[in-house]
C-alpha cells in the first residue's frame, strides 16, 4: 500500500521513504548515539516502554538488552521490518494511537514535538497522555533552542565515515522552519526535508500541560531530554 506524504516533508536517495520523508535504509545504517543511556537512566529497571516513533529500530534494540520490554510504533512498515529486539510492534499513526493499554514509560524521541502542525504536535502528546500509567513517565526529545538560530546554519558534523549536514532551515510561518538536511556517505546520499516548529520553554511547557502532562526534569545539559509525568485530573 502506498502512503500519502505528509505536507512539507520530502525525501530523496535509494530505497523506501517515509510519510515524514525518511528514507529506509538511511535509519537502518545510522549508529545509534548516547539515547538508551539516557533513557536507561531515566526510567525504571524494567520497564514497559511504548515507543513512539520507533523507525529502524536503532533504540529498540538496544533498549531490550538493557531488560526493558518495549512496543515499537511507527506508520512505516517498512521501518517496522528493520525492528529488531521488540517484544511487537504497530504500524499506526502516533496520533491516531489508542491500544487500550498504559505503560510505565513512554518515549517520544527524534525532536517530534517539534513537529511544524500544532495539531499533529497535539495529537502525539495525547497520545502520551492516553498512555502513560499513573506514575509513570514520558521522555520527550526536543530541539535544542539555537536549532533554527541563522548563524547556526548551515552547519555539519563528522560521524565515522558520513558527514551530516543542516544545509537549510526557513521561515515558513511564525516559529516555523523548513529544514533541508543531508547526510552524505562515501557511497551514497540521503536528503531529507522536513517542517518543525521552535518551542521555548514556556511553549514546550503548556503544550504539555494541554495533554495533561508535567515537566519533572531536564535530563541532559543541551536541555533536549525532558522527563514529564502525567498530571491528575481535576
Amino acid at each position: 500500500m502506498t502512503q500519502r506524504m505528509r505536507q512539507g516533508y520530502a525525501g530523496t536517495g535509494p530505497g523506501a521513504i517515509t510519510p515524514d520523508g525518511c528514507a529506509v535504509e538511511l535509519w537502518a545504517r545510522l549508529r545509534i548515539g548516547d539515547e538508551p543511556e539516557i533513557i536507561e537512566a531515566a526510567a525504571p529497571a524494567g520497564a514497559r516502554i511504548l515507543e513512539l516513533g520507533c523507525g529502524a529500530g536503532r533504540m529498540t534494540r538496544p533498549l531490550a538488552e538493557r531488560g526493558f520490554t518495549v512496543t515499537a510504533v511507527d506508520e512505516s512498515p517498512e521501518m517496522l521490518e528493520r525492528v529488531v529486539g521488540a517484544e511487537r510492534t504497530v504500524c499506526a499513526a502516533i496520533e491516531d494511537l489508542d491500544l487500550g493499554e498504559r505503560f510505565d514509560v513512554v518515549l517520544l524521541a527524534s525532536f517530534l514535538v517539534n513537529a511544524g502542525d500544532p495539531e499533529v504536535r497535539r495529537g502525539l502528546l495525547r497520545t502520551c497522555r492516553r498512555h502513560v500509567a499513573d506514575g509513570g513517565l514520558v521522555l520527550v526529545q526536543r530541539e535544542g533552542d539555537d536549532w533554527h538560530n541563522p548563524e547556526n546554519v548551515p552547519r555539519e558534523s563528522v560521524r565515522g565515515d558520513a558527514i551530516f549536514r543542516l544545509v537549510s532551515s526557513e521561515p515558513i510561518g511564525p516559529d516555523t522552519y523548513s529544514n533541508l538536511f543531508e547526510y552524505v556517505f562515501p557511497d551514497v546520499r540521503w536528503a531529507h526535508t522536513f517542517v518543525s516548529r521552535r518551542l521555548t520553554e514556556e511553549q514546550f511547557a503548556q503544550a504539555l500541560a494541554e495533554a495533561g502532562l508535567a515537566v519533572e526534569r531536564v535530563l541532559t545539559p543541551d536541555r533536549t531530554w525532558v522527563r514529564a509525568v502525567p498530571v491528575a485530573e481535576q
